[in-house]
């Protein structure tokens, strides 16, 4: 039992490390995009949707798209990195505990 806690353990850090680069390449994409237009928002637009839609779509509405492409690769990275983080904690407090 606690060699296949061990291999899933490792096998979620591969998932994590995957999940990383795969939504690197994605996000970096379009945030080229975004930063050759000179699309300019913060944290608190991406995770404020009301507040991205009254004061950044409206100052760039060619982007609109890009934008809403962005925000939701970020927000569904963070997270798939959560659950991630949290299945591999509770791997290793069964772990730990064996």
């Amino acid at each position: 039992m606690g060699e296949l806690l061990i291999y899933i353990v490792i096998g979620l850090f591969v998932a994590m490390l995957f999940l990383n680069v795969y939504f690197r390449a994605k996000v970096l994409k379009v945030y080229k995009r975004l930063v050759q237009n000179r699309v300019q928002f913060d944290s608190s637009h991406i995770f404020s949707p009301s507040k991205m839609e009254q004061e950044v779509l409206p100052k760039y509405p060619q982007y609109k798209d890009d934008i809403l492409l962005f925000v939701s690769h970020i927000k569904y990275s963070i997270k798939m990195a959560s659950v991630l983080i949290v299945l591999i904690t509770i791997a290793g407090l069964i772990l730990k505990r064996m």
